[in-house]
């Protein structure tokens, strides 16, 4: 264990023993108690020193000892409607990755792009997206790695060897691909964990509700804006590759495809479920307005599709099914605990009243709207670069609330932003689980991925802000 999560392992319950025994209180009794808490889940999270997922069950103990709410209510947040939308979305992720649909995706969608180098980074780029849009992030990563890999070591074993262009085209590949991960997640509402703690928060605290369509309406221009930003920037500017020819790379993506042979029944079975999924997600008003006895949820979808997963059988004889409940070893339930736990934190901050007082103070002062608003997405998208942004959205989105109420705007006009803000770390290898995988490949430096990464920060910021004006007040 490194010094920092010694120190952190020790800090957080110091530090929450000193607040809570205060001998007047900061706030209030109840309102000390979360503030004590809050800092003991941040220490933790950020230094590490147990698994992010542990740290977020904290308040199951904590706020019933220190009377901020029962168990009964604690508990009631880490069951909450959103933690089984993403349950869903795990499972429906889970059976792509099993029968490998998700990888046929990605290398049709390279193969369409075309094979000249620029061509194979935008395909790669798309592919990559393309997924992160419905599997994790760091599943799609890791998916695309190798056939990148294989691509890149056509260029080293060529006979003019690994030549300044050829490095360029394996860094725009590598980066592009992490970069992509990072940006199409924002897409879509299961693409990423901060998206469905900023809706889960919206839903439990505030009754707002953003339906899967509405989500994508303003999340999937946001980020296929961004990824060709970053394909721009990368291929045209920082790393461009000239002199650069070569037309392997359509063997590799043939020879990949052909390992996978022909689609098979269980494929088949997946893509139908999933495609009626993301169906009934996007159609859903239109479904309910005509259906309106069947209140369809994109929670309730979500379930449906992971149900169906487990019980269609493919096999009736020999009970073969499409998923079966040992591969959900393999499911991310950490995070699950952790969107629980981030609930449970929103929750704490609101009943003892601390998310009333920032509103207050807020309301109190001068400020100007638009520099609160770029502070905020400025601060959230370089912290994320050093700490969790599911951690980081679950501490601050309750406290962007409070700020939006007090600025006398609607809470979704900060909250968007600032949550998508969180998932636009382009800059260290430690910032995002894509930027660390492909950084492990060594085809990159920790200075190259930050003189690229600060520039798409920046441009982030400058979009983001540009939404925060323009865009959102237009949809919601």
């Amino acid at each position: 264990m490194n010094i920092s999560k010694k120190l952190g392992l020790f800090i957080g319950p110091i530090l929450f023993l000193i607040i809570v025994n205060l001998p007047s209180p900061l706030i209030s009794e109840i309102g000390d108690s979360v503030i004590a808490v809050a800092l003991w889940m941040v220490i933790w999270w950020i230094t590490e020193a147990v698994s992010i997922s542990v740290t977020a069950l904290l308040p199951i103990i904590l706020f019933p000892i220190l009377n901020v709410m029962t168990a009964a209510d604690v508990g009631a947040n880490y069951g909450s409607p959103i933690i089984f939308l993403f349950f869903g979305g795990f499972v429906l992720a889970l059976a792509l990755e099993k029968v490998n649909l998700h990888k046929r995706i990605a290398l049709n969608i390279i193969k369409i792009t075309g094979t000249t180098p620029n061509k194979v980074v935008l395909g790669f780029m798309i592919a990559t997206a393309s997924l992160s849009m419905w599997i994790s992030n760091t599943a799609s990563t890791v998916v695309m790695l190798p056939i990148a890999m294989s691509v890149i070591g056509l260029l080293i074993n060529d006979a003019d060897g690994f030549t300044k262009d050829d490095r360029n085209f394996a860094l725009s590949v590598m980066l592009g691909i992490a970069f992509a991960a990072n940006a199409g997640g924002i897409a879509t509402v299961i693409g990423t964990p901060p998206n469905s703690v900023m809706i889960g928060l919206l839903e439990n605290e505030y009754q707002i509700e953003i339906s899967f369509l509405k989500w994508m309406i303003i999340g999937l221009p946001f980020s296929i804006v961004m990824i060709a930003i970053i394909y721009f920037v990368m291929v045209k500017w920082m790393f461009p590759n000239k002199q650069l020819k070569f037309t392997a790379s359509k063997e590799v993506i043939t020879d990949e495809l052909h390992k996978l042979g022909p689609m098979s029944g269980k494929e088949k079975m997946v893509l139908v479920i999933f495609g009626v999924t993301v169906f009934l997600w996007i159609f859903r008003t239109l479904i309910n307005k005509i259906f309106p006895s069947l209140e369809l949820t994109d929670t309730i979808i979500s379930m449906f599709a992971a149900i169906a997963l487990f019980a269609l059988p493919y096999n009736i004889k020999k009970g073969d099914f499409i998923i079966h409940w040992k591969d959900t070893q393999k499911l991310a339930w950490g995070i699950l605990i952790l969107f629980g736990g981030g609930l449970a934190l929103a929750k704490g901050m609101s009943v003892s009243g601390i998310v009333d007082l920032v509103a207050n103070a807020i309301a109190a002062s001068d400020i100007s709207v638009l520099i609160t608003a770029i502070l905020l997405i400025f601060l959230m998208l370089f912290m994320t670069e050093l700490m969790s942004n599911v951690a980081l959205i679950a501490v601050l989105a309750p406290v962007v609330a409070g700020i939006a109420i007090g600025l006398e705007i609607p809470i979704l006009y900060l909250l968007i932003p600032v949550t998508m803000a969180s998932s636009c770390a382009f800059m260290l290898p430690m910032a995002t689980p894509p930027n660390a995988i492909v950084f492990a490949s060594g085809y990159i430096k920790v200075y190259e991925m930050a003189r690229v990464g600060i520039i798409l920060n920046l441009i982030a910021v400058a979009l983001l802000i540009l939404m925060f004006k323009f865009i959102i007040p237009l949809v919601f």
